[in-house]
């Protein structure tokens, strides 16, 4: 089965790197015009260059802040005019921010909570009405296994994911009748730049290869996923086959997380 999304117009936040940059991939491949988004320029440019050269798909780079109301408006009015009206949402943007919880700050809260949670309320609120008039939409909100099985030492990401996994259901029960499924995927441990920091911050001797096979052996299947099975399953929901599935929550963690 050939997934396409020919003649579709995709937004997604926190592209520059990572899995946005591989959904960006995957969907410019399927045959989607994609508008990326990041905040630093540099690293955006870089991303789209390589991506149309791998995919020969179209690509447009728009740099921003979706931490702020501001921020999203100017993302949102940004993509519009270089890619038209959008189609698929994919709200990506957002680091794991995680500690003690009487260690964390008022402003950690709230930074957590404005990158993560609001830019995902502003940013539907921006695209659903056109999405409804035209009957036809896909919201994907990136969240991890934290939403659906906080771990102690979670705060504030668990907490911000869960309330993106309870922002996605009733989001997805308002529009399905207007034929725009929302839908979330749950990060589990997938190759990605922030296990690529976190190798480069412990500095151990070992090899990056070597340091996702440790972290890997722990895992039910025995390895990390990959940037590209995580960007296949975000396809799946944006393309025409996944038309009927709206308001799930699907882990993309090889079967680690015990809540389904």
């Amino acid at each position: 089965m050939e997934l396409r999304m020919d003649g579709r117009k995709a937004l997604i936040t926190g592209a520059s790197l990572g899995l946005g940059r591989a959904m960006a991939e995957r969907f410019a491949g399927a045959g989607a015009e994609v508008a990326i988004v990041a905040r630093r320029s540099n690293i955006l440019d870089e991303a789209r260059a390589e991506i149309e050269q791998k995919t020969g798909g179209q690509v447009a780079c728009v740099p921003g802040d979706v931490s702020t109301a501001e921020g999203c408006q100017a993302v949102y009015e940004a993509a519009v005019k270089v890619v038209g009206q959008i189609d698929v949402l994919v709200n990506n943007a957002g680091s794991s921010q995680r500690g003690p919880f009487t260690e964390v700050t008022d402003e950690v809260w709230q930074a957590d909570i404005d990158l993560k949670l609001f830019a995902a309320i502003r940013l539907c609120r921006l695209v659903l009405p056109d999405m409804r008039q035209r009957k036809w939409g896909r919201v994907i909100n990136i969240l991890n296994t934290g939403a659906k099985a906080p771990p102690a030492e979670g705060a504030p990401t668990a907490v911000t994911r869960a309330a993106g996994m309870a922002l996605t259901k009733v989001m997805a029960k308002e529009v399905v009748a207007d034929n725009v499924l929302v839908n979330a995927l749950l990060v589990g441990r997938i190759e990605s730049d922030q296990w690529v920091r976190r190798h480069a911050e412990e500095d151990k001797g070992r090899t990056l290869d070597d340091f996702y096979a440790e972290m890997g052996a722990t895992l039910p299947m025995g390895r990390l996923g990959t940037a590209e099975e995580f960007a296949n399953a975000a396809c799946f929901l944006a393309s025409e086959q996944g038309s009927y599935i709206s308001g799930v929550a699907l882990n993309v963690d090889g079967g680690l997380c015990s809540v389904v």
